[in-house]
């Protein structure tokens, strides 16, 4: 029988020479695959109180929005700085070569609601730090954090750990 990490391809050297990239594309064309991963991501979060679902741009839109269609609760997208028409509040984080910034909008999340961050790979943990900063900025409370990718080598998983924040991920990969 597949697994979740059957369906996931590898590309050598993209987008630079020497990394190994985790392609999903693959594992979200084929519906059974899909399926698998959406109810995989969830089964840990049965029964807990989930207000929210909120995507990391732009792979975890994907897997968030089918995620909350599931839980029948609202979808809320954390953006590459500059994307998102309304007023926001921005959070930098740090890149391997230099820093980023994402953006939730001001008003996506109301205080003491509870959200569950979804994202496909979980590398560095920079971008998903700086989402439970956003969520926590508006009031709201992380109830955990959910990929389909681990790569425990880069320190994403460690990072998030010493947040404080549950976690769940599917399948591993070594290396970058």
């Amino acid at each position: 029988m597949k697994t979740v990490r059957d369906y996931i391809r590898t590309i050598a050297d993209f987008p630079h020479e020497g990394i190994l990239f985790r392609d999903v594309t693959t594992l979200f064309a084929d519906a059974r695959g899909f399926r698998m991963a959406i109810d995989q991501l969830l089964h840990p979060w049965a029964g807990a109180r989930i207000d929210k679902v909120v995507g990391l741009e732009a792979r975890g839109f994907i897997l968030g929005g089918a995620i909350a269609h599931q839980l029948s609760v609202g979808f809320v997208p954390i953006r590459k700085k500059g994307k998102l028409p309304g007023q926001t509040i921005a959070q930098a984080y740090k890149l391997e070569y230099g820093e980023a910034i994402m953006e939730i909008h001001d008003d996506a999340l109301q205080p003491g609601e509870r959200v569950l961050i979804v994202d496909d790979l979980l590398a560095t943990g920079g971008t998903c730090a700086a989402g439970i900063k956003l969520v926590e900025r508006l009031g709201a409370e992380v109830v955990g954090c959910t990929f389909v990718v681990n790569l425990p080598a880069l320190g994403g998983e460690a990072l998030l750990r010493e947040m404080g924040v549950a976690l769940h991920m599917l399948c591993e990969f070594d290396g970058a």
